[in-house]
This record gives structure tokens, C-alpha cells and sequence, in this order.
């Protein structure tokens, strides 16, 4: 006879695979009612990052979670975006000053976001999204391309040669970006 996990188990478990992030929907998914959630947070299991979304504090902290708890913060259909994605990746020498998180749906987004947050209101289409780790994310050369103009044109080459290389991107997916910089570039010098 198998024995039965407790709340605080199954919690433990679905934060291993979320970069140590909870939210009330995936817990009451997972069988864990969300009066539960709020007693393991009094006794410290859990600590409320903002509405609705916690982070297990059994869990080791990762590279990845900063990422995972701003997306989580804004909310469903959010995906990271622009240079975070980059950063994620640990590609184009990219300083986050925030976390640039894309929804379409700017009323679904969370009140409570820390100053590290920058919600982009922008739809990102299913064929531009991907994940990073389990986190939703655009895709690498949809990101490449958005940062253009922002980030330097050789750190964007650069990165995205490491990222092809890095099997990260395929080489038509390198291409296009490289394209992609070049017509800026042509555009930008013609003006």
C-alpha cells in the first residue's frame, strides 16, 4: 500500500519543476486546496511573492528563477521577452535592469509587481513562443530580432552565432536574425 503525500509534499514536488515557483491554480491542479496553501505559508513553507503565486522555500534557488517568478507575477499567457529571454540564455552580455515580461491581455496582469517587472503589452504569436527551462518564453531568434536597436548589433551577431552554435537556434534561425540586423543597419544608414 502506497502512502499518501502530504500537501506540503506534492508542493515540493511540482516546485522542483518550476524553479521553486506555486501558484494557487497549479496547486489546486495538483489536489492542494488553496487553504492549504496559505497554512504552509504561516508555517513558512511557502513565501507569497504576490497574488495568488509563492515560492517553495525547500527549494533551492536557481539561475532560472528570477525569470520563473516574473512570469508567474503577470500572470497566464505571459511569456518572458526581449533581452530577458537573452539574459536567460546567458547570451549578448545583456545587464537586466528589469525583467521584460509580454502579455496581450494587459487586464489579466497581477497588481502587484516588483520594480524588477516590466510588463510589455504585446501579443507574441504560438509561432514566436517557446520555453526556457519549463518557463514560457519567445522564442530565441524572435527575442534576437527584438532587441534590435536596443542592445549593440555586434553583441546580437555575436549571440546569435553562439546560440546556433549552442544548438540553440538553427542555422536558418541564425540567418534570418543576422538578415534581420543587417536591414536595420542598411535602413538606419540611408536615412
Amino acid at each position: 500500500m502506497e502512502a499518501r503525500m502530504t500537501y506540503r509534499q506534492v508542493l515540493r514536488e511540482l516546485a522542483f519543476d518550476t524553479h521553486g515557483v506555486v501558484t494557487v491554480k497549479d496547486a489546486e491542479e495538483a489536489g492542494v486546496p488553496g487553504s492549504a496553501v496559505r497554512q504552509l505559508t504561516q508555517r513558512g513553507a511557502l513565501e507569497r511573492l504576490g497574488q495568488g503565486v509563492y515560492r517553495m522555500t525547500e527549494v533551492p534557488r536557481g539561475p532560472l528563477d528570477e525569470f520563473a517568478e516574473a512570469v508567474a507575477l503577470v500572470g497566464d499567457e505571459a511569456v518572458l521577452a526581449d533581452e530577458a529571454v537573452l539574459a536567460a540564455h546567458d547570451l549578448a552580455q545583456v545587464n537586466l535592469r528589469r525583467i521584460k515580461v509580454a502579455v496581450a491581455v494587459p487586464s489579466r496582469v497581477r497588481q502587484e509587481l516588483p520594480s524588477t517587472v516590466q510588463v510589455v503589452r504585446r501579443r507574441v504569436p504560438e509561432s514566436d513562443r517557446d520555453a526556457i527551462d519549463g518557463i514560457p518564453a519567445m522564442s530565441l531568434s524572435a527575442a534576437l530580432i527584438a532587441s534590435i536597436g536596443r542592445i549593440m548589433n555586434d553583441r546580437l551577431l555575436a549571440a546569435a552565432e553562439q546560440a546556433k552554435s549552442r544548438g540553440l537556434i538553427s542555422p536558418d534561425e541564425a540567418r534570418r536574425v543576422v538578415d534581420a540586423i543587417h536591414q536595420t543597419n542598411t535602413r538606419s544608414s540611408s536615412r
